[in-house]
């Protein structure tokens, strides 16, 4: 305990640093094997998570960099995309600003029919028009505005997956830290369903590598050694 206040003291003994939001979708799918080109704002936001050494009980997270907006993506740089040569889109939209819904329309405009996997924490999500919807439950409680067409999965933590009015259950694990757990649920469920254009096997797949992710400290990107059992 500090001399000077009743509080306690914090000896630094090591510090780790990985990327989250946007990234750490993008380290799910390339330890799944696709390969990604990622479109992100270029301003650092850090979450910095103080754990204890012996315990692992996370004690205190800091944050930073949310203070001033996101400036948001422009026409020109959405224009400079070639979507046609990609098998599919994946948009991991924290809200923090980057995403606003006329980009998200021109976005949209220019995919075509390729599948595209979203994972918002936006309250009005009607601007993803024909897109595969993935949000929490609490994100799905405090929605107040869906598309008129697209397809919905809500992930329930430890009580499964949601879709089409069918629980896919989750196999019972110990949970270590649930941290990242629905940026590798995105990540695995995109790469599956480009694979096999099978929702269902693709929840259940997705399912699996979450419940790896949550048995591991920390924030962990699934990786294929991770699924050497389990083929999509």
């Amino acid at each position: 305990m500090s001399p000077e206040a009743p509080v306690p003291i914090f000896k630094v003994l090591k510090t780790e640093k990985k990327g989250g939001m946007a990234l750490n979708v993008k380290s799910n799918l390339e330890g799944l094997g696709a390969e990604v080109t990622l479109f992100t704002n270029d301003k650092e936001i850090v979450k910095a998570r103080h754990i204890d050494n012996k315990s692992r009980q996370h004690l205190l997270r800091v944050d930073w960099g949310e203070e001033v907006k996101v400036k948001p993506l422009t026409a020109e740089s959405i224009g400079a995309i070639d979507f046609d040569s990609y098998d599919g889109i994946v948009i991991s939209d924290y809200n923090k600003g980057l995403l606003n819904t006329q980009i998200i329309k021109q976005i949209l405009s220019k995919t075509r029919k390729k599948p595209v996997f979203v994972d918002s924490k936006k309250k009005d999500l009607s601007c993803y028009e024909n897109c595969i919807l993935k949000i929490n439950k609490k994100e799905n409680d405090c929605a107040t505005n869906f598309p008129s067409n697209f397809e919905l999965i809500v992930t329930l933590g430890e009580d499964g997956v949601l879709y089409r009015g069918e629980n896919f259950t989750t196999k019972k694990v110990e949970i270590f830290d649930v941290c990242g757990a629905g940026d590798t649920f995105l990540s695995a469920l995109a790469c599956a369903y480009l694979t096999t254009n099978n929702m269902e096997r693709s929840i259940e797949f997705a399912n699996h590598c979450s419940g790896i992710v949550v048995q591991k400290f920390g924030t962990y990107a699934i990786k294929r050694e991770d699924i050497s059992d389990l083929c999509f």
